[in-house]
């Protein structure tokens, strides 16, 4: 149990550097301004290091939801919504952008899903590997 928790644990830590890189190159691109989302994070280590730590106890439910659903990638997919809807209704109206991120494009929160998707994926790759 301990290793498939630890398995989790890392899986979270690279997917959140995957979704990270995504959206920052997507950013870098101009393709989220082309799209009318205005996000344009910063690549620095203490922006990617918080998103790393969210990634990683966000990870921490895989084995769980890999009980109920048992194709890992259905699975992690599953899981990010969990910190899609923290994001979506929790943190993006905290910091000002509006319901859902509304107020930083049309398009956020399908950004927001597509990222944290990347992130469940890159997750149950990680994670299903552990026995």
């Amino acid at each position: 149990m301990l290793q498939r928790l630890a398995a989790a644990y890392f899986g979270g830590a690279l997917g959140a550097i995957a979704n990270s890189l995504a959206v920052w190159l997507l950013a870098e691109a101009q393709l989220l301004s082309a799209a009318g989302i205005s996000v344009h994070p910063e690549l620095t280590w203490a922006w990617l290091g918080k998103r790393m730590l969210w990634g990683s106890l966000w990870g921490l439910g895989f084995p769980l939801v890999n009980t109920l659903q048992k194709t890992p990638w259905k699975a992690g997919l599953l899981l990010s919504l969990a910190p899609s809807a923290a994001q979506l209704f929790y943190f993006y109206p905290q910091s000002g952008s509006g319901m859902a991120g509304l107020e930083a494009g049309s398009l956020t929160p399908l950004l927001v899903l597509v990222a944290n998707g990347l992130w469940g994926w890159v997750l149950s790759l990680c994670a299903s590997r552990s026995k």
